[in-house]
């Protein structure tokens, strides 16, 4: 039994280090442009953002403020939610 916790133990702080890079992020910014096509905006930081395929684009273009939260993968930063902030 206890090689068996052991075990277990010794796993799970194995993967523990991969969960802090998969965390999600959330950022303020301005729209800086908006690409449909290929599925992405762009920000005043000038750092580009992945949306998913089922984005809903209504109301975004470039000037308006959103809160932005993603999580990086693979080194590019994808979408997981965006507000827009009044």
């Amino acid at each position: 039994m206890r090689l068996m916790i052991a075990a277990l133990l010794a796993t799970a702080n194995l993967f523990a280090p991969l969960n802090a890079y998969s965390q999600s992020v959330d950022l303020e910014s301005t729209i800086s442009r908006v690409d449909v096509k290929g599925l992405s905006i762009t920000l005043a930081d000038g750092k580009n953002y992945k949306v998913p395929e089922e984005f809903n684009f209504d109301g975004l273009q470039p000037g308006v403020k959103v809160l932005v939260f993603y999580t990086e993968v693979d080194g590019k930063r994808v979408v997981d939610d965006l507000e827009v902030v009044q």
